[in-house]
């Protein structure tokens, strides 16, 4: 499998691959294949090989960088400009803490689609020949890449409650995604985006969610206890709690949309009962927007 030079569509290779590979490579490429986005140009000039516009020479302009052929057919001269197709590094962050692990009969945990969304971008992401990487994976590109990519997102939950990302290695002037839940202090988050922003990195915040956690089901005596198993809270009327839960997390919600907005990124609400091919569209043109 060549992504980034691929011969056959991505339909195509997905069908043709996904059988003989780990499950969540499998899943990965399917959904990507569902989008259908197929390969996009950067539209906009640079450097690169495609051609991409003729403008009118200006001052300053070396003889070198006009392209003749198409001034002769004219009374002034145009310059050639080519597609810009220079590779940046896009670097994830799905969170594996326990909290992710959570989710309602018949949905998946919230970390298999975190790691889920995170791939299939991967996939999008190393056919239009970026560079990607993971906070603990050093970026990378290829089919070689794609299978490390695959067997760190798949890698068991972390014994931690709550998640917060590690950012030393997220190079400047990159982009970053981070998927989680979100739901523990914030403090972390908001440090990590102010560090990224002085370094010129730009990116989307994905909060994923259980439909459980969003419209709070809960009536009559009922123990809530955390995944992690260190916090526990049992009450004869759950459903009192029910405006006060769903005020605070409208709250998070505002702080982290906020928080994005600050720092020069995006933020979305994915629900783990919901299709994940919408997100995972969001996703990419949320990391190909202009900035």
């Amino acid at each position: 499998m060549n992504l980034a030079a691929p011969s056959q569509p991505l339909g195509a290779r997905a069908v043709a691959l996904a059988a003989p590979l780990p499950p969540l490579l499998a899943r990965a490429l399917r959904l990507a294949e569902a989008v259908a986005l197929g390969e996009q140009g950067r539209r906009q000039p640079g450097p690169g090989d495609a051609f991409w516009q003729y403008r009118p020479a200006q001052p300053g302009d070396a003889a070198r960088s006009i392209d003749w052929r198409r001034s002769a057919r004219s009374d002034q001269h145009f310059v050639r400009q080519k597609e810009w197709q220079a590779a940046q590094t896009v670097v994830f962050w799905a969170d594996r803490a326990a909290s992710m692990g959570f989710a309602s009969p018949g949905a998946p945990a919230k970390a298999d689609r975190a790691a889920l969304l995170a791939l299939a971008a991967s996939v999008l992401l190393l056919r239009a020949g970026e560079r990607v990487g993971l906070t603990d994976l050093a970026p990378g590109r290829g089919q070689v890449q794609l299978r490390r990519l695959a067997g760190a997102l798949a890698r068991p939950a972390e014994g931690a409650e709550y998640g917060a990302p590690d950012v030393a290695t997220v190079p400047a002037h990159g982009r970053a995604v981070f998927l989680s839940d979100f739901l523990g202090d914030l403090d972390a988050l908001r440090r990590a985006l102010g560090a990224l922003a002085e370094r010129g990195v730009s990116g989307a915040l994905v909060m994923v969610l259980d439909a459980a956690e969003e419209g709070f089901p809960f009536a009559g005596r009922t123990i809530f206890r955390s995944m992690g198993g260190s916090l526990s809270h049992e009450t004869r009327r759950a459903g009192d709690l029910s405006a006060r839960y769903l005020e605070r997390l409208a709250a998070r919600k505002a702080a982290l949309g906020e928080m994005a907005a600050r720092a020069g990124w995006q933020f979305h609400l994915h629900h783990t009962s919901d299709a994940p091919a919408p997100a995972l569209l969001w996703l990419y043109r949320a990391l190909e927007a202009r900035r």
